[in-house]
């Protein structure tokens, strides 16, 4: 034991070095009736003990909640004050010890019972029962969520809740409720969850997609949109977008040309990787380098680890066994390689030797921003990092499974690819061996327009939209939503909604070609890309790579199945993820149309 009785040595306890002195120790009755080290007061530090602080401070002891019960306070205070002005009366002695023992207690049942009897009558909306401490978890799909929660709402509406841990989860299942969440009430439900693997990866949450809403957030959303993926930025990276495309084509070509099957899965997903790592980085690597594999590596070690299921994210306190079982090593690995990566790329920026014409790319972009202190925020390495992050694994998986899926929906509908094809063929007609298409041809294509806007419908990329969190109480269809509620939009239960849509299983790009309804975050009957203040900003630069790549492919080749196969054979069966892709790679045999 030690004992410090001085200003200077309790400042360097309670504050220099508070972090290292800050824990409690162990006390037989403080932790039997603190329900085993359950409190605040004398609780160990550790995670679980930083989650009840943060209630404690947020929801208990606010400013706001002090103020809420000053006329508690006055009125016991006055009932005191009577009752003291009688026995001055009678010069009577006065115990004020005791006076104030009952003065406080009254006060404090009454702070605690209202909030008791509140919880009881809390008008939450309907969902399955859960089991104590694990609430739903054990009945949870991991794997296909957005199919798990369609099956719930057929059973409790197009609004309910379930509890993962001691996380309280909101999904809704209507386009009305998504306005609600995404437009009316944006603001509300515009924060993110925490997510262990998300926020290690995005430097502590300094990122965009999965930052909680704040005023650092808000700045960076606004140079996304400014000076990231504005319509000029996104119109200045075409040539890049076209050359690869164009080199794609010709690989395809020499296939067909031996009557060669195509994995279009493996093939979308090297497109689009390569036309992000030009875009956000400026550097193209050769398809059988060390360095692709690397880097293919690292994204898709960094896509599993922002999607694992880490215990600490649902129980604060057992955090533990996420160091048991090896994730939070393998996530500091997974950030270490990424964090080497970026600083490698980086490096090559700022290096002075770097061929002018080698410049212009995302991470130019940023830097030079930092350079000229041009935003705000005092952009740092670590923020920037943070935004490639983003740039690089939304980017490079969207696009690639957007274009998979409408090839899957076209190839099992062989009408509607036959009308696409004749579409773009007559408006662009023959010209010579291997002409590619560019993206001012493929503008005036309403057919073609409305097949993307199918798939989107029936296969949208990210069926569930990124969950957000309330900031504050909130009420949705009359039920009540308390802060800190995770809350699912399922886009992918919307979009096969019958009260919306006619015959909402079968792909009819038809029902488009008289129809406003769009997909960039106005129509709440197809949300693919979300809406409202977390809508995703590089919807232009990744609906442009996903146009031009389908409309090539549908142009330049004919295609038909292996042999043996049939239509109905093709499976539409997902693997997990944010982002859903087929299951088993699109595997198809190409036929030159030119």
């Amino acid at each position: 034991m030690i004992v410090v009785s001085s200003a200077k040595l309790a400042k360097q306890v309670l504050k220099t070095q508070d972090l290292v002195f800050c824990s409690r120790p162990y006390h037989l009755g403080q932790k039997k009736l603190s329900y085993n080290g359950r409190d605040i007061v004398f609780q160990r530090y550790n995670d679980y003990w930083r989650e009840m602080r943060k209630i404690s401070v947020l929801h208990l002891f606010s400013h706001k909640k002090v103020k809420l019960f000053s006329p508690i306070r006055e009125e016991e205070v006055s009932r005191l004050i009577k009752k003291i002005s009688q026995q001055a009366r009678a010069s009577q002695i006065t115990n004020l010890s005791n006076l104030m023992i009952s003065l406080t207690f009254p006060i404090i049942l009454i702070f605690l019972l209202p909030k008791a009897k509140k919880c009881d009558k809390n008008n939450e909306p309907p969902g399955p029962k859960g089991l104590p401490f694990i609430g739903n978890l054990h009945q949870f799909d991991s794997l296909t969520p957005h199919i798990y929660f369609w099956k719930l709402s057929k059973k409790y509406g197009k609004i309910f809740s379930l509890k993962l841990g001691s996380t309280p989860i909101v999904v809704v299942s209507s386009a009305k409720l998504a306005k609600e969440v995404l437009k009316t009430q944006d603001l509300i439900f515009c924060s993110r969850p925490s997510h262990l693997g998300q926020h290690k990866l995005s430097y502590n949450g300094r990122d965009i997609v999965f930052q909680r809403y704040n005023d650092y957030w808000r700045e960076m959303r606004k140079i996304s949109v400014i000076h990231l993926f504005s319509h000029k930025k996104v119109k200045l990276f075409s040539p890049i977008r076209e050359d690869e495309v164009s080199r794609m084509i010709k690989k395809i070509s020499q296939q067909a040309s031996v009557s060669q099957i195509t994995n279009l899965s493996n093939i979308m997903i090297s497109l689009s990787t390569t036309i992000i790592c030009r875009v956000a980085f400026g550097i193209r690597f050769d398809e059988e380098a060390h360095e692709k594999r690397r880097f293919d590596e690292l994204l898709e070690e960094s896509a599993t680890m922002l999607t694992s299921f880490y215990v600490s994210d649902f129980f604060p306190y057992l955090g533990w066994i996420d160091k048991f079982t090896g994730l939070i090593n393998r996530l500091e690995k997974n950030f270490k390689n990424l964090d080497k990566f970026y600083e490698e790329l980086i490096e090559k920026h700022v290096d002075p030797n770097r061929p002018k014409s080698m410049e212009g790319d995302i991470l130019d972009l940023l830097l030079q921003l930092k350079k000229d202190k041009l935003t705000p925020i005092d952009l740092t390495l670590e923020d920037i990092k943070a935004i490639v992050k983003d740039v690089l694994l939304a980017g490079s998986d969207t696009s690639a499974a957007a274009v998979v899926w409408t090839m899957t929906a076209l190839m099992k509908n062989p009408k509607a690819m036959k009308q696409v094809q004749e579409e773009i063929r007559k408006s662009v007609g023959k010209k010579g061996d291997i002409h590619i298409l560019n993206e001012d041809e493929i503008q005036n294509l309403p057919y073609f327009k409305a097949v993307i806007k199918e798939s989107f419908r029936l296969y949208p990329p990210v069926p569930l939209l990124v969950p957000r969190e309330s900031m504050e109480k909130s009420t949705l269809e009359g039920y009540e939503i308390q802060p800190r509620t995770i809350v699912h939009v399922n886009a992918w239960a919307i979009a096969r909604d019958p009260e919306i849509w006619e015959n909402p299983e079968e792909f009819i790009p038809e029902r488009f070609l008289n129809s406003d309804i769009d997909f960039k975050g106005q129509d709440f009957e197809l949300i693919p890309f979300g809406s409202g203040r977390r809508g995703c900003p590089g919807i232009a630069l990744g609906v442009a790579s996903m146009e031009l790549a389908l409309s090539n492919l549908l142009y330049a080749f004919d295609w038909e199945l292996p042999c043996g196969m049939n239509k109905e054979d093709i499976d539409t069966n997902v693997k997990p993820g944010i982002t859903i892709h087929k299951k088993n790679d699109l595997c198809l045999i190409p036929k030159n149309y030119l």
